[in-house]
């Protein structure tokens, strides 16, 4: 089975590093035109002159904090006045801070709803009408597998994730009628910039090794190793294709085992 993404355009959040940027490149190879979407400009300009060489198409960027959804709506806007419509939306950003929850502050939980929840419904906004009219969307929300099974030490994300679990799940229903699937990936510990951050967090908290606390974390993961971000990219791709039209309002772990429930 081959996955073509041919006469689709994706915006990708989060596209400058780990999992958006292996979905953006991993879209790009299979054809889709391709919007990336981060803060660095930097990074962007360079991934996104890489992927247009490599696969002869000219793809674009928008470079915003997506927090800031009056700047991001600009923006956005200005895409779509260049281009037909947006096909499929990734909803790809960082994770709340570490911590326990009945030590986070309001304000953490406002930030954290606002960079995940939303930021996603603006997107979804500006968005939808134009895959109505094309009788197809896909939106994909890369969220975590916290959203399942609550991760020690990160309160704030596992409730933020909790909600865009909800939030996409009534979405699904409400958007199939028009072509549109919506699903959710929960990736597990994946070998990327946060997690390497994380495990330093947690091992200068315990007092051992970068090392030592990895071997902790890898003990309680079936496969005994981290994910791949092309991992969780090859589910995406898939989720935006034709092949994957029934699928919807789904929540898929790529986790290597590691969550206790089925």
């Amino acid at each position: 089975m081959e996955i073509s993404l041919q006469n689709r355009i994706a915006l990708v959040c989060g596209a400058s590093q780990g999992i958006g940027y292996a979905i953006a490149s991993q879209f790009a190879y299979s054809g889709a035109k391709v919007i990336l979407l981060a803060r660095n400009e930097t990074k962007l300009n360079e991934i996104t002159k890489t992927l247009c060489i490599k696969t002869n198409v000219k793809h674009l960027y928008v470079a915003c904090d997506i927090s800031n959804l009056q700047i991001l709506e600009i923006k956005v806007k200005d895409i779509l006045s260049q281009i037909e419509a947006i096909h499929i939306l990734v909803n790809n950003t960082g994770g709340p801070e570490p911590g326990l929850l009945h030590n986070s502050t309001t304000e953490q939980l406002e930030k954290a709803f606002r960079q995940h929840i939303l930021s996603a419904q603006k997107l979804i906004e500006l968005l939808v009408p134009g895959m109505k009219e094309n009788k197809f969307g896909r939106i994909i929300n890369i969220v975590s597998v916290g959203m399942r099974e609550p991760i020690e030490n990160l309160g704030v994300s596992n409730t933020v994730r909790g909600a865009m679990g909800s939030w996409a799940k009534t979405l699904s229903r409400e958007l199939a009628p028009f072509g549109i699937t919506v699903n959710n990936i929960l990736p597990g510990y994946t070998l990327t910039e946060r997690l390497k951050s994380l495990i330093n967090n947690r091992a200068s908290a315990k007092g051992v090794s970068f090392e030592e606390e990895s071997l902790s974390i890898l003990q309680k993961i079936p496969t005994k190793r981290f994910a791949k971000p092309e991992e969780i990219a090859y589910l995406a791709t898939f989720l935006a294709s034709e092949y994957a039209s029934y699928i919807n309002g789904t929540s898929i772990p790529i986790d290597g085992g590691y969550l206790s429930s089925i």
